[in-house]
């Protein structure tokens, strides 16, 4: 197993605060959006209380998959991280008086 450069520890350092935060903004959303009838209407509280629980437990949820989403799709390795060569516009064609 080889050791990564400090640059890589701080790609995965940023890619991990990144996944954190939208997957804040995610589970903020999800909650707004199934606790906002509650707090527009003038609902029983039993209703109310139902619609809490449902948020807190979709926004959870929510933030649970977009940070393993984020930090899946994120590359292990340097060779991952490469951006793949630049193949030419015409097939068959690879010198520039072709």
């Amino acid at each position: 197993m080889s050791r990564r450069t400090q640059a890589e520890r701080d790609a995965m350092t940023v890619e991990i605060g990144y996944a954190f935060f939208s997957g804040a903004l995610v589970a903020a959303a999800t909650f707004a959006g199934v606790f906002l009838p509650a707090m527009l209407l003038d609902l029983p509280n039993g209703a109310e209380g139902v619609l809490l629980r449902v948020g807190a437990v979709l926004g959870a949820l929510a933030f649970a998959v977009r940070v393993a989403h984020v930090l899946w799709r994120f590359p292990r390795t340097a060779e991952e991280r490469r951006l793949p060569s630049v193949q030419p516009s015409r097939p068959g064609r690879t010198g520039p008086d072709s």
